[in-house]
């Protein structure tokens, strides 16, 4: 119910204030396991992918979070699990594998944090890990604006257009044997290179209106 809530609080403020425009929202599955995976240039990203994805989205979040008052309890409320950052977070990959064959759809950013507006960085192992293990499709999504809007040190949102692209899904195959981190990478590169074909649909499109 407090998600139902927090979902159409965070659609309304991106309809007024950021004017959010959706591409694509058909690629993303409406029922089974699914990844969705983004660029990520904003705190923004979160809310606002899963205001206008097409069904409710699980995410996972730096673990410092759930450590202050009210805001861990909030975010809990609205599918994130904690992560740490540093390393490989077993705890959060076994949680994150569980949600998936639970059959939800998780929001990951391969490029593990935030980085500059419109600027696409090499996409970490773990997504790659999580897809190749899970089995479950990958939907590539682009976000564009987040980062003009409340960009890293803001403290308050600025008005900004802001748009959402999803892709067609990707499929991944398990692997086994010596080589498979390296195939863990792989896939992370291949997602960021879908991410990439989004930002260059966006670039042709916007030339064109």
């Amino acid at each position: 119910m407090l998600y139902a809530v927090l979902r159409l609080a965070a659609w309304l403020v991106a309809r007024l204030l950021f004017r959010v425009e959706v591409r694509g929202a058909e690629h993303v599955p409406r029922t089974g396991p699914a990844m969705i995976v983004a660029n990520h240039s904003s705190v923004l990203d979160p809310p606002i992918v899963g205001a206008v994805a097409p069904r409710p989205l699980h995410f996972m979040a730096k673990a410092e979070l759930f450590s202050i008052p009210l805001l861990g309890r909030l975010i809990r409320a609205v599918n994130a699990r904690p992560v740490r950052r540093e390393g490989v977070d077993a705890r959060a990959l076994r949680e994150a594998l569980r949600i998936l064959e639970s059959g939800h759809a998780l929001l990951v950013f391969p490029e593990g944090t935030r980085g500059p507006e419109g600027v696409l960085r090499e996409g970490k192992a773990g997504a790659g890990m999580l897809a190749l293990l899970s089995g479950a499709p990958v939907v590539p999504a682009y976000v564009e604006g987040t980062g003009r809007a409340l960009p890293r040190g803001r403290v308050l949102p600025r008005p900004a257009k802001v748009r959402v692209s999803f892709g067609p899904p990707l499929g991944f195959a398990k692997v086994e044997g010596p080589h498979r981190k390296e195939r863990y990478l792989e896939a992370s590169r291949e997602m960021m290179a879908a991410v990439a074909r989004l930002k260059q649909a966006e670039r042709v499109a916007e030339a064109h209106r």
